[in-house]
């Protein structure tokens, strides 16, 4: 007895294996990428004496400034 299948399921196969392997590939690096230590991935959010505290450690202000910010913001 035949059942006639044909070549009715050969069509997409093949379509549907490279879709397949690429989404899960994007997904891979998406998973690396967001968890690498890079920066990519959610960042901790900084607070105004964090970037007080840089600018003083770059020169953009003085000791007497960034005393008197620290004292101005509540720290």
């Amino acid at each position: 007895m035949m059942w006639d299948y044909g070549w009715h399921g050969w069509f997409l196969g093949p379509f549907a294996m490279i879709l397949f392997w690429g989404l899960a590939i994007a997904a891979i690096v998406l998973v690396v990428r967001w968890f690498s230590p890079s920066g990519h991935g959610p960042q901790a959010a900084r607070t105004h004496l964090d970037i007080l505290r840089e600018r003083f450690a770059r020169g953009e202000i003085g000791k007497d400034e960034f005393e008197e910010r620290r004292r101005v913001l509540g720290d």
